[in-house]
């Protein structure tokens, strides 16, 4: 491949040397660097891409992409751009031919409720003969092949190798969590989603690693329905008008309003032994009764996206109602069945905001009991501590105060913190530092009727100290305290 052929949809300009060379390799981590490489310097929070010039140059890369003034040997070409991190978007997806064009992209952005309505998608397309590829939070799913994910959405350069993985393993679809720092890193540039979808938006995601304020949140977000072809979004939605503010794609809606192309009425609470679940009357553009074994709201939100998105399939309305009463989603309002006397639920709510949201769905079921059991996590913000220990408090009948990822902290001290929201609230409480110990003082204390939920951790499957990650997932210290062990 010529450095060219990579170059061919970008707005460059050649400050030395030739674009008409042969390039091996795709590199933005200077660890990697190869001879006949072409290297993308990225400006980083911490490290920036341009300092290893030297560094990569030694180790026999051809051409380095820069967006600054650079010095380099005459030997190597030296490509100026406006963003190097938009650059590296585009020279990926020519780099592994183009990948989106073979596949249809569904990509879902919003506060809550993109990593569950990614799976649902998945599962009715699935279901349908859609061979349906997934990235998200938890995980990236290539046919049978499971990576476990560090980003929401990864960096530009694999997802552009995800999807030539996806085309080659037999995939017509692929549905993806589009975050906002995605968005704004430019990590979904380089090609154009067919389906761009808006669940929801809350003041999440503010703060100096990530955004500087609500608007620059809410733009990122927007970002999206410029890079897509049909948007889907929630009209129900305080913000709505200012995320399709400037799109170029045609919008379809969801919600609650009879003004919606795909709207819910009727919801009703659906209570089963051990299991919480919602029903209501779906009209519109399609017409039909769903249930889903998932309680609250803004599962009603979630089905309705998703079935939104599976409309534009063409897939029957028996596959979707099939689907949606068989979502099982690692973490999130993900149930354990324990007993027929109660309800225990794992969920990844880790922040006041996600907090409040589940208890108050939750309370809408009126459980003899709301227990919830959570911790916060080492070297982060204190406030949060003190605003989820008072929304438990505040909305919980018991709040069992426990450990999560101390990371460098002292357990007891991020407890502690805890503690001083907690002592706002009503509600009663208890402190168990570890975690097995803790939901077995759940377990064993349950009452007929309890819905206990375990907040914060949901599909990790580690707890991180001083920088060590031991393996400990929730489902499994429950089979052991089942078991007796």
């Amino acid at each position: 491949m010529k450095l060219s052929q990579l170059l061919e949809r970008l707005t460059y300009e050649c400050v030395q040397g030739s674009i008409d060379i042969p390039v091996s390799h795709l590199l933005y981590d200077s660890r990697n660097a190869c001879p006949d490489g072409v290297f993308v310097c990225i400006s980083g929070a911490v490290m920036d891409g341009h300092k290893f010039i030297p560094d990569v140059v030694s180790k026999g890369v051809c051409a380095v992409i820069v967006e600054k003034d650079v010095t380099a040997p005459s030997h190597v070409t030296v490509i100026r751009v406006n963003n190097t991190r938009e650059a590296l978007a585009f020279m990926s997806a020519a780099y592994f031919g183009y990948p989106a064009e073979q596949l249809k992209t569904i990509g879902i952005t919003g506060t809550k409720g993109k990593t569950t309505t990614t799976y649902i998608v998945r599962s009715i397309l699935e279901n349908s003969g859609f061979k349906t590829g997934l990235i998200g939070t938890i995980e990236t799913i290539i046919g049978k092949k499971v990576i476990k994910s560090n980003n929401t959405t990864p960096e530009s350069y694999l997802v552009q190798q995800y999807f030539r993985d996806m085309v080659n393993a037999g995939c017509d679809c692929v549905v993806m969590e589009v975050s906002s720092q995605g968005l704004m890193m430019h990590r979904v540039d380089g090609f154009t989603f067919d389906y761009g979808i808006f669940t929801n938006l809350g003041p999440d995601h503010i703060g100096p690693n990530e955004h500087k304020d609500l608007d620059d949140y809410i733009h990122c977000k927007s970002l999206l329905f410029q890079k897509c072809r049909h948007g889907i979004v929630n009209t129900d939605d305080t913000y709505v008008d200012r995320i399709t503010e400037g799109h170029t794609c045609d919008l379809q809606t969801f919600g609650m309003s009879k003004e919606a192309d795909f709207y819910a009425s009727d919801i009703e609470l659906l209570q089963k032994p051990g299991l919480l679940g919602v029903t209501y009357k779906l009209s519109g553009r399609m017409n039909m009764n769903v249930a889903i074994d998932v309680p609250g709201r803004f599962s009603v939100y979630n089905s309705l996206t998703a079935i939104a998105i599976c409309h534009n399939f063409n897939v029957p309305e028996e596959n979707i109602k099939k689907a949606l009463m068989d979502i099982h989603v690692k973490g999130r309002l993900e149930t354990i069945p324990v007993s027929p006397d109660f309800t225990l639920m794992i969920d990844y709510a880790h922040n006041a905001m996600a907090l409040e949201s589940l208890l108050n769905s939750l309370k809408e079921y009126h459980p003899k009991r709301l227990v919830t059991l959570f911790g916060c996590g080492g070297n982060r913000d204190p406030h949060r501590r003190y605003e989820m220990g008072e929304v438990s408090s505040n909305l919980s009948d018991l709040t069992v105060v426990t450990s999560d990822n101390p990371r460098f902290e002292e357990p007891m001290d991020i407890i502690k913190d805890i503690l001083i929201g907690v002592k706002k609230g009503p509600g009663k409480y208890v402190t168990i530092p570890d975690r097995k110990e803790a939901i077995k003082y759940c377990i064993d204390h349950a009452e007929k009727g309890d819905v206990i939920i375990l907040a914060g951790k949901g599909h990790e499957d580690y707890q991180e100290i001083k920088g060590i990650k031991y393996p400990m997932d929730e489902r499994d210290l429950i089979a052991d305290i089942l078991a007796g062990k």
